[in-house]
């Protein structure tokens, strides 16, 4: 839900139920717990494309992140914040639903996000949404976990805890 073009999130307490409605600016200043996803897209070469998060982003700008991710609207579900934001970010429309992974608690290493992880398959070609990505491509998972161990500030901290969970445990 959007009012005069600013977005509201649900608000959430320690066991991700709704308990209120706040702006964004209002729920990341205040350091809410609210929800998100990120969604893993990788090609059939066994590559997981990353994006480059715009340098406008009020959160983490400039660094590489999940294939997609972005907060849930007031009222959406996981499921369909997932495809929405493949869709606006990517600009693809996925066949069907990404598999759900796991879900990672609210905590400081996700800005207080309770965060579903998906999965999805697609080869691109993607077109980018400026407002959201700076730029993008595939990386072998091998390299991704050896930048991401050399050059961790070059990465999301969320992402930082889904890749350790994927590739790292």
């Amino acid at each position: 839900m959007k009012i005069a073009a600013e977005e509201v999130f649900d608000v959430v307490d320690e066991n991700d139920q709704v308990i209120s409605q706040r702006s964004r600016r209002d729920v990341h200043r205040l350091d809410l717990r609210h929800r998100a996803v990120h969604v893993l897209i990788y090609n059939q070469r066994g590559e997981l494309f990353l994006q480059q998060r715009s340098l406008s982003k009020d959160c983490s700008p400039g660094v590489w992140d999940s294939s997609a991710s972005g907060h849930l609207d007031s009222g959406e579900t996981y499921e369909a914040c997932a495809l929405r934001e493949v869709a606006e970010e990517l600009g693809i429309i996925l066949p069907v639903p990404p598999q759900a992974l796991f879900k990672l608690p609210a905590s400081r290493e996700t800005g207080q996000e309770f965060c579903w992880v998906y999965r999805a398959a697609h080869n691109g070609p993607f077109v980018l949404q400026p407002s959201e990505v700076r730029g993008g491509g595939w990386f072998l998972p091998t390299a991704i976990t050896q930048w991401s161990q050399h050059r961790p500030d070059d990465f999301a901290s969320s992402f930082l805890l889904i890749w350790k969970r994927i590739h790292l445990s």
